[in-house]
């Protein structure tokens, strides 16, 4: 889990160089879901959860991928706000996930507190590039 003093850190590097350790933990992030995935119930309500979340969740990190591949700055952050998007959209299942009692809530905290931490880090993200987009060349 990354400190206020890490956000702030990973906010302001360069726009082409966005923390290394994001796609890490995109990709951790990722891996929570597809373990979470396979103990939602073998019901129709944990098969439909769970195939969006999975998508949602696996989104992420590799629109963040894709992002530091980007061919130009605009691609960069069009990637980065898809795979915002999608963080934000896996945060909204896990909270279904919780209001339905499909799993413990002391189960989903650790995963619900690290979607809120990936949206904020990659907004920081999204907000210094565009900044630094518009800003002129020193």
């Amino acid at each position: 889990m990354a400190t206020a003093r890490e956000v702030e850190a990973e906010s302001t590097r360069s726009e082409r160089d966005p923390p290394q350790h994001i796609a890490e933990r995109t990709g951790e992030f990722a891996d929570l879901i597809i373990k979470l995935c396979l103990s939602l119930p073998n019901n129709v309500a944990g098969w439909e959860i769970g195939k969006q979340l999975v998508r949602a969740g696996m989104s992420v990190g590799a629109n963040v991928e894709e992002a530091q591949a980007g061919e130009s700055t605009a691609d960069f952050l069009h990637k980065m706000r898809i795979a915002r998007k999608e963080c934000r959209e896996a945060r909204y299942f896990l909270t279904r996930i919780a209001n339905a009692e499909l799993v413990s809530r002391e189960r989903l905290a650790e995963i619900l507190d690290e979607a809120d931490q990936l949206v904020r880090i990659l907004t920081a993200i999204i907000r210094n590039t565009a900044r630094n987009r518009s800003s002129p060349e020193s």
